[in-house]
């Protein structure tokens, strides 16, 4: 494939490589970051099966293009940017770690051959994840995470040690889970897949290369034999032009798919505030709230004053609303709560403000009349973490949100000890 000066307007500087279905360029002009482009290739057995496929490119772009906007919306840390022509995207720069990530859903294929005995069609839960050494002349071998802690590789300053290992095998197997809820939606199954990660020049681990109809066994309502994967281009033994506009169609029905795999509940977060003194509590709700990709709404109104004003607007977000979660801020004898809690059967969440009589406050919220189940909390971030999992329950980014925001507690806390050592070492 000739080497271009010029891409969707971009100036090319190097080529960073290339492999066999896609080359990298470095962009001069954007520091920090290279444009991948896509070839009209389709591979099998480390190339040694390679095929010509005209339009190939174009769906392998938009397909990881779409596959990583919906990662990124979960809060994926990933090395995307964005399109840049219908074969190209723009992405941070990274130095790639030599490890191919693989999580298993069902046991099929090379999982097979290397565990005899295993049925196919076996479930592994929670998802079974295999870590692989990019090496074509050796096939890319199985390694283990000792293995890759003991090769000590040293990429782009940051030493790939049990931390780092740690990390990565979290977010590979809440990217498969995340994916997985989505082709749920599609009533496809999703069997497998693989994906890899870079450090940028910052020295974050990113999702990175490209994720496509390469990466993934995909079945239509969970059968194999309706397989639109790659797999079918490996099955072959002789491909003749009619398989490959089959192949094509498939990776062309699994690019449009992408395209509905969005939650399709329309959720809603509503806090009532009992006074507008409340506002400077209910927005720190409603901020951290948002950062779990909560859609928030604040309204003022009271219980006690405004009865049949508060069912209303209550009345008029059940109407409209498939997911609703209420939160109610409101001290000094908390009616806001268990009256919305009495008049509705979508859950409540009481979260009083602070105050010097907050111990009363909190008793008038927990102490309700029988047959109400509204919850009591005292923060404003347990309040939206809290509605954030209520939401979860029917919208996947929601709950990949909070799953994402564990790993990267879990990952600070590690820097923090990693830190911690090297001071007692001092």
């Amino acid at each position: 494939m000739a080497q271009p000066k010029e891409a969707a307007g971009y100036k090319l500087g190097s080529l960073i490589i290339e492999g066999k279905t896609k080359q990298v360029f470095d962009l001069p002009e954007c520091s920090g970051q290279c444009m991948l482009i896509n070839k009209d290739r389709i591979t099998a057995g480390d190339g040694v099966k390679a095929h010509d496929m005209e339009g190939k490119a174009a769906i392998s772009n938009q397909t990881n293009a779409k596959v990583f906007e919906i990662l990124k919306a979960a809060g994926i840390k990933t090395a995307f940017v964005k399109m840049a022509s219908a074969t190209a995207f723009i992405s941070k720069k990274c130095d790639m770690i030599p490890i191919e990530w693989v999580t298993r859903r069902l046991a099929t294929g090379s999982f097979l051959k290397r565990n005899p005995g295993v049925p196919e069609g076996f479930r592994f839960t929670p998802p079974k994840q295999e870590t692989f050494f990019k090496d074509d002349a050796n096939h890319d071998p199985m390694w283990s995470e000792e293995q890759i802690v003991s090769a000590k590789f040293n990429v782009n300053g940051v030493l790939i040690g049990q931390d780092e290992v740690d990390y990565m095998r979290q977010v590979t197997i809440l990217v498969f889970e995340i994916l997985e809820k989505a082709w749920a939606l599609r009533n496809c199954a999703l069997i497998d897949m693989k994906i890899e990660f870079g450090v940028d020049v910052d020295g974050n681990i990113l999702l990175a290369d490209v994720i496509d109809s390469d990466s993934w066994r995909l079945w239509p309502s969970g059968d194999k034999r309706l397989m639109v994967d790659k797999q079918v281009y490996r099955n072959l033994s002789n491909v003749t032009a009619a398989d490959l506009n089959t192949v094509k169609r498939n990776f062309a029905w699994v690019k449009d798919q992408l395209d509905h795999l969005k939650p399709n509940v329309h959720h809603k977060v509503v806090i009532f505030m009992g006074s507008p003194a409340d506002v400077e509590h209910c927005k720190k709700i409603a901020k951290a709230g948002k950062e779990l990709g909560l859609d928030v709404d604040m309204r003022v109104t009271s219980a006690h004053k405004a009865t049949e004003e508060t069912l209303h607007i209550m009345q008029q977000y059940e109407d409209t609303h498939g997911a609703l979660v209420f939160i109610a801020v409101a001290g000094r004898s908390n009616g806001l709560g268990p009256v919305l809690s009495g008049n509705t059967s979508y859950p409540v969440i009481n979260c009083p403000p602070p105050s010097d009589k907050l111990v009363q406050d909190i008793w008038s919220s927990l102490s309700v009349p029988s047959g109400l189940g509204c919850a009591t909390v005292i923060y404003p971030d347990s309040a939206a973490l809290m509605a954030a999992q209520i939401i979860g329950l029917q919208d996947y980014i929601v709950w990949a949100r909070l799953r994402v925001k564990k790993i990267e507690m879990a990952a600070s806390l590690r820097v923090s000890d990693k830190n911690i050592r090297k001071l007692t070492l001092e």
